[in-house]
């Protein structure tokens, strides 16, 4: 398997070396974090030469007696060397029943450097205050960037119509890079499905005993079918109720937040932008990765300018902003993108070639009343221009640079 450097995360976890903190490392099923573990502990054994690295991968057997959480605390004070420094991985954390008493053990013993991986399913964000109390660092990893695509493939970041025609299929394949490893579309969206429905059809069922599981795969059918779409429960309810799929607002809202926990979706909050505070009805929801969408539903119902705006919701999370879809009057901004100080308001569409349509998107970033930078990014296929000091850019090249 061809595996390249994710180089802001490793980045990441090498700045985090050291810190007293519980590095966890999260993110949907197949999207890295076990190779991305692996390339920090090859990192350690090149440049610490006093490092003492206590690996545990509970997917190989060779570690099956310590999935007992006392065998594994055990395992790892054995092995502690008081001259050196400590490193401690450990890979699908989960299968470890009780795991969090012998890790936070450990982390009371001030000896450790602590970096463990799990499945979603039980390593949820959301369990993380409940085990980890005010110890631990959360380093989100997502499916591939289209620049780490493009770095996979050889693709350079200013080849023209190579970088587009690779941003078309990337918009196809998505970022889930063990589906690369196969030749036809038809062995790559099995692999990609496959992956979908472990998470839905058995580790949510399982984590939280879900038992309308019809209503559970529609809802998620749903939401990929209206990314970017404002919506809520009672909208979700109403309508798979309507299509012979019986079920209330109060169920759609608990099954959203399964979905979210697991990083198939991410929910974006509205923002008042004149009113300046949050607006509590109708979030919009955004697929970790458009190669899933497009190998469960197919091309049905293929609105590219709304995919596109899921890459960019995508990525722009991934630079670490926060986000929020913004509200200004009766116009829609469709993301406020905040990052400490820095705030960008973006706009994001397929072709802005019809004067009407370049003007639907330019007119209220416009209206909006302070100096923050507005952007619009949509498929120019041209360099960067200034519409009355909006920024325009080309999506493909926007993210690779």
């Amino acid at each position: 398997m061809k595996l390249i450097e994710r180089t802001d995360y490793l980045n990441r976890l090498i700045d985090l070396k050291g810190t007293p903190d519980i590095k966890i490392i999260t993110g949907i099923r197949r999207c890295g974090k076990s190779q991305l573990m692996a390339a920090y502990i090859e990192h350690i054994r090149k440049t610490d030469d006093k490092a003492n690295i206590i690996s545990v991968d509970f997917m190989d057997l060779e570690f099956e007696e310590l999935k007992e959480y006392h065998a594994l605390h055990k395992y790892i004070k054995d092995r502690y060397d008081a001259e050196k420094n400590n490193y401690v991985f450990i890979d699908e954390v989960q299968m470890c029943d009780e795991f969090e008493l012998a890790i936070n053990s450990l982390y009371s013993s001030g000896k450790f450097d602590i970096y463990i991986t799990g499945s979603n399913a039980f390593l949820l964000s959301a369990d993380l205050a409940t085990l980890f109390t005010g110890r631990y660092i959360e380093l989100h990893v997502f499916p591939f960037s289209f620049k780490e695509y493009c770095k996979y493939y050889g693709i350079g970041t200013n080849s023209g119509s190579e970088l587009q025609d690779a941003f078309d299929d990337y918009v196809i394949k998505g970022g889930l890079s063990g589906s690369y490893l196969y030749k036809t579309e038809l062995d790559r969206t099995t692999y990609i499905r496959e992956v979908y429905e472990t998470i839905v059809n058995r580790d949510l069922i399982q984590k939280y005993k879900v038992t309308d599981v019809s209503v559970l795969g529609h809802l998620a059918e749903f939401l990929m079918d209206n990314v970017s779409n404002l919506t809520s429960p009672n909208k979700v309810s109403a309508t798979l109720t309507s299509n012979s799929v019986p079920t209330n607002h109060l169920t759609i809202g608990k099954y959203i937040k399964y979905l979210c926990s697991a990083f198939v979706f991410y929910d974006v909050k509205r923002y008042d932008i004149k009113g300046k505070k949050y607006l509590a009805t109708s979030e919009k929801y955004y697929l970790a990765d458009s190669g899933i969408r497009y190998s469960v539903l197919g091309t049905r119902n293929m609105d590219y300018g709304r995919i596109y705006e899921n890459i960019v919701c995508l990525e722009l999370l991934r630079r670490g902003y926060e986000l929020y879809v913004g509200k200004l009057y009766a116009n829609e901004i469709d993301f406020v993108a905040i990052r400490g100080s820095e705030k960008i308001y973006v706009q994001v569409s397929d072709d802005i070639t019809n004067p009407d349509t370049f003007k639907r998107e330019y007119e209220p970033l416009l209206k909006i009343p302070d100096a923050y930078p507005k952007i619009i990014i949509a498929r120019t296929k041209h360099d960067v221009y200034d519409h009355e000091g909006i920024k325009i850019t080309d999506l493909a090249s926007w993210l690779v640079n």
